[in-house]
């Protein structure tokens, strides 16, 4: 509960300061870009730190017929003004060494001045000033509920530059740069609070002045200025301005204002006439603009601009992540009471809940009444005859904040009959805990009278879609359901459609139901063979997936046309040149990998990804192509005719097909099985096998490879699925 309240806040503060804060960052970047261009000139003499004004004052006034004021900016250039021998007015930057003019001074362009304003108070003078503060506080705010956030998530301060699990692009970095740049984000945020609340004297004003100096009536005796012993005690580092006597009247005095302190000194013998000591609300204002605009030092000044960036990222990644999180909210058709099927939650950030709800969907979708709720809010469902629990873990081995209650309402439940449980964690195995929660909430299961197991517990790393199939198939085989086994419907990423052109299409035939269509995105995006096509057929919101192939920037589909296909009926019935409505869903789990050898296997349809990976293998990877076919058909005669052509260009290795119905009259098993010594030592060197088509054939294939393993390697299929070297996309 704990957890949720900092997040909410976090996130409530987000949401309020976010248009100023991405102003503010925006103008951040460019003034911090600013602050090191200024430094970039040459105007900074070497010995700026040792030189002592009884060095350069008599350097000025040499070189000048009169001096005004001598000014040290934070870039530690010294600007002059005053008269030269013409009596000219003049202004520049000089080398405090010999007094000489080495550069003019140049005022700051309109656009920096006017962003300067918008950074500072939006145009709105002092109303902007007050806005602009707040939104700074809050930004503190944000920057402290979102260390608490972290050190939470890593189980206390000593671990908070432990390793962070990757649970997700947008959620890693925007956790790890906020570890990185929590202090500059910090010192940002508190130095513009203490700007603005210093602008309207919030800390009262401790202002000295000069004690009243009475002067003598006639003038001291002279002395060398480079013999002012005050002169001599006071670096040039250690000056911001030095106002000249104007006259040689005795009343005419030098004014040094210092960065701690101003003095009146005599200029005739350098004497002290007057100190006052600058208040701590001067001093802190003077750091907390250095700090905020960086503009003492260059390198701060970049740290800055990054820091400025990262909140930007933060902006985009946090409101990414709770628009996930909001976007998967529980709804359900069917009440708790009278739902056969409970779909029990347990997740921190709402992904666990994608995959809930991506099952609860599917078995409304085939006539159950399936309920779906957090783990907090389990009690005795009436009607209730299989419990599926679905919780992620949070931090080590702790409940998400939707399940923090489960332990104790679970022992308090008397179900008067069995209830059929299976239990799926998900989490991390950069945790050194991993699915820690999901196993206690397997064992408090297992102590319950009610309970009855059937399928045992199973765990998913990195929200793994091809892990999560593994149960989807088991809890097909137990229920007799036949929710897909596709991963790419489990990735959580629904996007709008786009409109695609039938650019070609054969005709089926009585030998042969398969046909070949081509198509033309509407507009360029981004895909690979080994992706996927969602069509949706009869606007009926059914999805169907097709493995695609990319061939010369098309996507090339193999369909057999069933007789009461909803899919391929579809497709089939589009005519050459008219436009559809689909979505390419990225299927990241079936790409060729880039640097190592491939078995491509396949049966009917399941040639196409792989006619693409091969037309798309520029490097060359040697690749083996086994495929098999009832019959050797004119489309078949294609293919062999295209992998012909691949392999004079050496884009595949080589190619063997295999026909049921004639020929060689064998199936791709047996091809093989007679490959047993080259499979083998593929997969010993690091090679994979990618396995495409029908279900029945990838399992008869499964088989063959497990027992090729046994027989051939020191380890069993598992070794290498485990290592990744084992790819499928099959239905």
């Amino acid at each position: 509960m704990t957890l949720s309240i900092w997040r909410y806040a976090h996130f409530t503060l987000a949401v309020v300061s976010s248009l100023f804060l991405l102003m503010a960052s925006i103008t951040g970047i460019i003034l911090a870009i600013d602050a090191v261009g200024q430094k970039l000139p040459q105007y900074r003499v070497e010995n700026f730190e040792e030189i002592t004004l009884s060095k350069v004052i008599p350097a000025v006034k040499n070189q000048f017929l009169e001096v005004n004021e001598l000014t040290v900016d934070h870039n530690q250039f010294v600007t002059v003004k005053g008269l030269d021998e013409n009596g000219e007015e003049i202004e520049g930057y000089i080398d405090a060494n010999s007094g000489k003019i080495i550069g003019k001074s140049e005022k700051k362009s309109e656009f920096i001045q006017w962003v300067t304003s918008l950074h500072r108070s939006l145009f709105l003078h002092d109303t902007g000033r007050i806005i602009i503060g707040i939104n700074a506080f809050l930004l503190f705010l944000i920057a402290t509920s979102g260390t608490i956030l972290v050190i939470q998530r890593q189980k206390g301060i000593l671990r908070f530059f432990a390793k962070i699990p990757n649970e997700g692009w947008n959620q890693f970095l925007h956790v790890f740069t906020g570890r990185w740049f929590l202090l500059p984000i910090l010192i940002i945020s508190l130095s513009g609070t203490y700007l603005t609340l210093n602008r309207f004297k919030l800390f009262g004003e401790d202002k000295q002045d000069h004690k009243e100096i009475s002067f003598p009536d006639k003038a001291p005796e002279q002395f060398e200025i480079n013999a002012f012993k005050t002169f001599q005690n006071i670096k040039l580092s250690e000056v911001q301005k030095i106002e000249f006597p104007f006259t040689d009247d005795v009343e005419e005095l030098y004014t040094l204002k210092l960065h701690d302190r101003e003095l009146l000194v005599n200029q005739f013998n350098g004497s002290i006439l007057s100190e006052i000591k600058y208040p701590k609300t001067v001093l802190l204002e003077a750091l907390s603009l250095d700090l905020h605009t960086g503009r003492a030092n260059s390198i701060w000044a970049i740290i800055l601009g990054i820091s400025s960036i990262s909140i930007l990222f933060f902006i985009y990644s946090g409101f990414t992540m709770s628009w996930r999180r909001m976007k998967n909210k529980i709804k359900n058709q069917f009440s708790a009471d009278e739902s056969n099927i409970i779909i029990l939650v347990g997740s921190e950030n709402g992904s666990t809940l994608g995959f809930a709800n991506a099952i609860k969907n599917q078995l409304v979708k085939f006539g159950k009444k399936v309920f779906i709720t957090e783990m907090n809010a389990v009690k005795a469902f009436p009607n209730a005859d299989q419990l599926l629990i679905f919780t992620s873990t949070h931090g080590l081995g702790d409940a998400p904040s939707n399940a923090t209650q489960f332990e104790k309402l679970i022992g308090e439940l008397n179900f008067f009959k069995s209830i059929q449980t299976s239990v799926v964690g998900f989490g991390s195995t950069n945790y050194p805990d991993f699915c820690g929660y999901a196993k206690k909430v397997e064992s408090w299961l297992q102590n319950q009278t009610w309970n009855q197991t059937i399928i045992g517990f199973h765990t998913v790393n990195d929200k793994s879609v091809n892990e999560f199939v593994e149960w989807v198939k088991s809890y097909n085989q137990i229920s007799g359901t036949e929710l897909s086994t596709t991963p790419a419907q489990y990735v959580n990423q629904p996007k709008a459609l786009q409109k695609f052109e039938v650019i070609s299409k054969t005709v089926v035939s009585e030998d042969c139901q398969n046909y070949v269509v081509t198509l033309k995105p509407s507009k360029k995006i981004k895909f690979q063979s080994g992706d996927l096509l969602a069509i949706y057929p009869g606007n009926e919101g059914k999805e169907r997936l097709y493995s695609i192939g990319k061939v010369d920037g098309k996507i090339q589909l193999v369909v057999k046309l069933h007789e009461s296909g909803l899919g391929s009926n579809y497709l089939y019935q589009l005519e050459v040149g008219s436009h559809f409505e689909a979505r390419i869903v990225e299927n990241k789990s079936f790409h060729l990998p880039n640097k190592n050898e491939a078995i491509l296997i396949a049966n009917g349809t399941g040639i196409a990804p792989f006619l693409g990976m091969i037309n798309e293998n520029s490097k060359l990877l040697p690749l083996h192509l086994y495929v098999g076919f009832r019959k050797e058909t004119p489309i078949v005669k294609a293919f062999k005719y295209s992998l012909q052509t691949y392999l004079l260009n050496k884009k595949i290795h080589d190619f063997q097909f295999a026909f049921s119905r004639e020929g060689n009259h064998c199936y791709v098993t047996q091809i093989v099985q007679n490959d047993a010594e080259k499979i083998a030592s593929l997969l010993q060197n690091g090679g994979v096998v990618m396995i495409c088509g029908s279900l029945a054939m990838y399992k008869d294939v499964i088989v063959a490879l497990e027992q090729i393993c046994i027989e051939k390697t020191n380890y069993n299929l598992a070794h290498f699925q485990a290592n990744g070297q084992i790819l499928s996309d099959c239905y």
